[in-house]
């Protein structure tokens, strides 16, 4: 066990709490990049769908995770960046202009659909985004001579500085950089005075509000991050499965990006990579243990997403803090061993009487 003595008050926000910590992230970056080297390109392109919806899982985990506010529509700015990226690059625009563009373009219809609609909370918030996301899967549907509509679109592979990015391996390392840098920008948000007050916003609005915070426009803010990170997100998707089409970027998709950052623990970056890594990988592990399962039970139709929706079911009943949060309780237990007491995360629910009205 080891702890800190803080010396100044900026020891708080620092990106790395200890020495070491930096050390282990620079390792798991070096594992990483020899990833390529030692497994099959099958597995290569799961990562890098991992890398794709880790990013997008930060944006949501910045504004579910961290401010509060519940969105079911961001299936939509993952659809807004997959198109902005098709069409920009689709007119000999640069790979690195559009990846950025698309993330902006996102932000921008984010600010536009938040700012009205952030003043609802819970239920309420959730079913008005959701209503923006079948609006914007309606116009990429009906504004066919600017997405094709149904038809769908071909997207071809990132192309920056003349080199091509259309092996599994460059594509995943890739990924890799923007996922590095998104983890890196938001964590420097959330130590920021803005991070700061997303988090109280998400602690208390009552609280933060007599704090002297602007609720209306730091939610604001918080649904443009999100939205930009998941049009970023969008963006490497398009490029990486090369043809869209409005089917790709229903409501489900926007369950599932709520379900992983759920699964993976609200209120931590960690959280959005983990539970992308459940969400891409616990099918395969499915379809592999259907092998070892009696006849009569391979044969059922829709084995697949009752298996995985019965283990989601049992992460949220058994471990409410998400797959993170069972790493962080495991973790606490061998360091305070033999004096770890059960009782040590239980949590106190007082402060939610402030909100009732």
């Amino acid at each position: 066990m080891r702890f800190l003595m803080k010396t100044d008050y900026y020891q708080d926000i620092r990106i790395f709490k200890y020495r070491s910590t930096f050390f282990w992230y620079v390792a798991l970056i070096i594992g990483c990049l020899l990833l390529p080297k030692v497994v099959d390109e099958y597995l290569v392109s799961q990562f890098s769908f991992i890398c794709i919806y880790a990013v997008a899982a930060v944006g949501l985990m910045l504004l579910t995770g961290f401010t509060g506010q519940i969105s079911m529509g961001h299936a939509a700015f993952f659809a807004i960046g997959s198109y902005t990226s098709a069409i920009l690059t689709s007119h000999g625009v640069p790979f690195l202009i559009a990846l950025p563009a698309s993330g902006l373009v996102a932000a921008i219809v984010g600010v536009i659909i938040g700012r009205p609609i952030l003043h609802l909370t819970g239920l309420y918030l959730a079913i008005a985004t959701m209503g923006a996301a079948f609006i914007i899967e309606e116009i990429l549907v009906r504004w066919e001579s600017l997405t094709n509509g149904n038809m769908g679109f071909l997207v071809d592979p990132p192309v920056i500085f003349g080199f091509n990015f259309d092996t599994e391996a460059s594509f995943f390392y890739l990924s890799l950089l923007v996922l590095a840098l998104t983890l890196l920008l938001a964590k420097n948000i959330l130590r920021s005075p803005t991070g700061r007050a997303f988090i109280a916003i998400r602690d208390s609005e009552i609280a933060a509000e007599a704090m002297g915070i602007d609720l209306p426009n730091f939610k604001t803010q918080a649904f443009a991050i999100s939205a930009f990170f998941t049009g970023i997100a969008g963006c490497l998707y398009a490029h990486k499965i090369m043809f869209i089409n409005p089917e790709s970027y229903t409501i489900v998709l926007s369950i599932e990006l709520l379900a992983i950052v759920i699964i993976g623990g609200l209120g931590s970056l960690h959280g959005a990579v983990f539970g992308s890594m459940f969400f891409i990988f616990l099918p395969q592990l499915i379809i592999i243990s259907k092998d070892y399962l009696p006849t009569f039970i391979q044969d059922q139709t829709g084995l697949q997403p009752a298996l995985f929706g019965l283990l989601i079911v049992l992460v949220m009943l058994f471990e409410p803090m998400g797959i993170y949060g069972k790493w962080l309780k495991t973790k606490f237990y061998f360091e305070w061993f033999p004096l770890y007491k059960k009782d040590s995360f239980k949590r106190e629910k007082k402060y939610q009487k402030a909100e009732r009205h």
